[in-house]
């Protein structure tokens, strides 16, 4: 897959998932290595030594590679699988995705709170997010301000609340940047883990 960048073709790094076979680009997918010990290792970070498997970010997909042994049988050596690696990863993932939030605020590139959330939009914001249990006429009153933007509803109010040093938080916007890039795809790669 290529696609265009200053006048230039550029070239996303592609990856096959070692269940499904879909080739994706590497941003939308996980990376897992075998440890020294044999055991499956997730790579959130894409850096961890050795041969990368990659895997769809789903939980039915890391079950059914447990299940199927395709860890296995793509690195092709015996390994050894913790039976709550989905958990292990959705949580990983979140822990991910808060600190990448938390360091947003701490830049001034997050804010939360209706009122603040909506100035963001109107100043430029990157992407929304909504506390999965916040009230619904709550959340369809931003999404109808933030039309175009994408808005992430896998973060309940507690969770967000904890990156803000509060108790609850229901609505963030996050201004454009990398910070906002790198959370996107955090939490993208969550949604497959958490019923949304």
């Amino acid at each position: 897959m290529s696609h265009r960048k200053g006048g230039k073709v550029a070239e996303v790094p592609e990856r096959r998932c070692i269940v499904t076979g879909e080739v994706r680009p590497k941003e939308d997918l996980l990376r897992v290595v075998i440890g020294p010990d044999d055991s499956v290792v997730p790579d959130l970070e894409e850096r961890l030594p050795g041969r990368g498997l990659w895997l769809c970010p789903s939980r039915d997909v890391i079950n059914t590679a447990c299940a199927k042994n395709a860890f296995a049988k793509a690195a092709r050596q015996k390994v050894v699988i913790d039976p709550a690696l989905a958990d292990r990863i959705e949580k990983l993932l979140l822990q991910k995705s808060l600190d990448l939030l938390s360091l947003a605020r701490r830049a001034g590139q997050a804010v939360a709170g209706y009122e603040k959330v909506r100035a963001q939009i109107d100043e430029g914001a990157a992407m929304i997010l909504a506390a999965r249990d916040g009230a619904a006429d709550g959340k369809s009153k931003i999404e109808a301000k933030a039309r175009d933007l994408p808005i992430y509803t896998v973060l309940d109010a507690a969770e967000i609340g904890a990156a803000f040093g509060r108790e609850k938080a229901v609505h963030v916007a996050v201004a454009p940047g990398g910070l906002a890039k790198q959370l996107s795809r955090s939490l993208r790669r969550l949604e497959g883990f958490r019923a949304v």
